[in-house]
């Protein structure tokens, strides 16, 4: 069976920012709180640890309740998603077993969001794996960060794909990644991954992606006209490959990019 990846990020490409989805209906001032996190950036801070260390600060304060893993569980399983996004996942495979029988599509979520919000959506049951930053939790109240996705740290994961090093047996153990497989040991090879993200995060994983043979795909809100330019600028830069509105229905511009995508690599693989 020859396998092929679709990688995404999720916050902002399969859906609205969850983060501040959650915060808003917890109460906080949105854009006071980015507007904190993006001074800390300014003087060094890692913008996931940032983000965390305010939210723990929230968390119990005299204006907040605290934030615990059961209130991102909650939240979760009702946060929205992107249109089409429910159904995306069963027509794909079932285009691609259609065209392409011997052909398996696996789904994966590589995001710097909060795990246990991206954990509990709807659509959580697609993905063969699910990587994001953690909280560790105190009597249930988020405590301190626990992992951290930021930046180049999501390549990793993309190792870790093709390497086959995916599930709980490898929970626990980062340093299996950079183990040195041959070349016809590698479960899904980078040249029938495609990886689906919208923001500055994602440009190390539309690199190395587009680099070793697979497919980059730029998405963006239609609705937020402020990231229409860094949306473009991952055109004109090179990054990546294909750039769509975040509408994955079946007629969709979006859609079928992805439809295409699949099917280039599945001939390939012949």
């Amino acid at each position: 069976m020859d396998n092929i990846a679709i990688v995404f990020d999720f916050d902002d490409t399969l859906a609205p920012d969850t983060t501040t989805g959650f915060l808003n209906d917890f109460g906080v001032n949105t854009h006071d709180f980015w507007k904190i996190v993006q001074d800390d950036i300014s003087t060094g801070w890692d913008p996931v640890l940032s983000y965390f260390n305010r939210m723990i600060e929230l968390s119990g304060s005299d204006k907040n309740p605290r934030i615990t893993k059961e209130s991102f569980i909650e939240w979760g399983k009702n946060a929205p998603l992107h249109k089409g996004v429910p159904s995306i996942f069963a027509s794909l495979r079932k285009h691609l077993k259609k065209k392409f029988p011997n052909a398996a599509l696996e789904f994966f979520v590589i995001s710097s969001g909060i795990g246990d919000i991206v954990k509990n959506t709807r659509i959580a049951h697609e993905f063969k794996a699910i990587w994001c930053s953690e909280f560790f939790y105190n009597d249930d109240k988020i405590s301190c960060p626990k992992s951290v996705i930021s930046f180049t740290d999501k390549t990793r994961y993309l190792f870790q794909i093709s390497k086959g090093l995916i599930g709980d047996d490898f929970y626990g153990m980062p340093f299996e990644v950079n183990k040195k497989l041959d070349s016809e040991q590698f479960y899904i090879p980078f040249k029938n991954m495609i990886f689906v993200g919208d923001g500055l995060t994602d440009v190390p994983c539309f690199s190395l992606v587009k680099r070793n043979g697979g497919i980059p795909i730029g998405v963006y809100d239609k609705n937020e006209s402020d990231k229409w330019g860094k949306a473009w600028g991952f055109i004109s830069d090179g990054r990546v490959s294909n750039l769509a509105t975040a509408d994955y229905s079946p007629k969709s511009t979006l859609y079928g990019l992805l439809v295409m995508a699949i099917e280039s690599i599945a001939e390939k693989m012949l």
